[in-house]
């Protein structure tokens, strides 16, 4: 197991390297010039164009990609991800302010589908074949299929806009005012939730039924247990392995999809941080929120390979 868990981090830990290098080169190959964006409409004064080179200088644009590159990795290696263009904030800082909104978002939604599909599985799985069954298969499928920032807007229209019933955008820290906080993250959750609802439901009933019809189901329903005791004593237990790694490539991938729904709800989180630096054009809070979303979704992946050894007896003991 530790062994195991050595070479993850390992894996781990190239991953990221080969993704900084990545997005530091799709970063320099984009249009435009760091320095420019950075002096904005006085860099095209021809007076200005000694304090210009004396900028790109300063920010490095003068030597070759590769030493550029390994100063950025550098700093970064030391907890130094540069400062914010716009306005001269550390990034670091900026990104520590909006991670816990985005965590909130991430965690809510997790937990809140979860708690929803892990039911609705059980139950389609016994009922395999009946109308309930089938009801649920096609709502999973509508569920994946449906646009996310497209239920947020019409979720936003019915009870913000008709209803009045809760707030349409923004957010508030949960420590700060919790009563506010969890009426701004209704709509949000219930947005990412439709999603997770929809994919976990349909993978854990698949997965149920493959279980249940094993022999050693059978077995158990021979000695004489009960069907609630066969299905979360026994077919669970071999079901929650494969339900474990779902959730983590599910939570993982909404690392990257977060970012649409905080744009749609005005939920000031990494992904809205993200949209804001692209369109201001500030280098270093775009490399920095690139790079922790893809560390935050490297994490996620080695907790879940981690998690699912532990769960997994067999490869565990191997």
């Amino acid at each position: 197991m530790l062994a195991f868990a050595l070479r993850r981090l390992l894996e781990t830990i190239v991953t990221l390297l080969i993704l900084s290098m990545l997005v530091f080169g799709m970063l320099l190959a984009a249009p435009g010039d760091p320095a420019v964006a950075l002096l904005g409409r006085a860099a095209a004064r021809p007076e200005n164009q000694e304090l210009l080179e004396r900028l790109r200088r300063e920010m490095g644009l003068d030597q070759p990609v590769y030493v550029q590159y390994l100063r950025w990795i550098g700093r970064v290696i030391q907890g130094d991800l540069g400062v914010s263009n716009r306005n001269g904030e550390p990034v670091i800082t900026l990104i520590a302010s909006r991670f816990p909104a985005t965590l909130q978002l991430l965690t809510c939604s997790t937990i809140v589908s979860l708690i929803i599909a892990i039911p609705l599985a059980v139950a389609a799985a016994v009922w395999r074949g009946s109308w309930f069954d089938q009801t649920l298969v096609f709502l999973s499928v509508a569920g994946v299929a449906i646009p996310g920032f497209w239920f947020g807007l019409i979720l936003i229209l019915v009870f913000s806009v008709y209803l009045g019933w809760l707030p349409p955008s923004g957010h508030t820290p949960l420590f700060e005012d919790p009563i506010d906080s969890l009426q701004r993250s209704v709509m949000p959750v219930i947005t990412l939730s439709v999603y997770l609802v929809a994919a976990f439901t349909r993978f854990l009933r698949a997965d149920l039924i493959e279980v249940l019809s094993q022999d050693y189901i059978r077995t158990a329903y021979a000695k004489g247990l009960s069907r609630r005791t066969v299905m979360w004593r026994h077919a669970m237990k071999n079901a929650l392995p494969s339900l474990w790694t779902m959730a983590g490539i599910e939570v993982g991938t909404l690392l990257g999809g977060v970012i649409i729904i905080e744009q749609v709800f005005g939920w000031s989180g990494i992904g809205w941080l993200a949209v804001q630096a692209v369109n201001n054009r500030d280098y270093p809070l775009v490399l920095g929120t690139v790079l922790v979303v893809a560390a935050g979704f490297s994490f996620v992946t080695l907790i879940t390979d981690l998690g699912y050894a532990w769960l997994n007896p067999e490869l565990r003991y191997s």
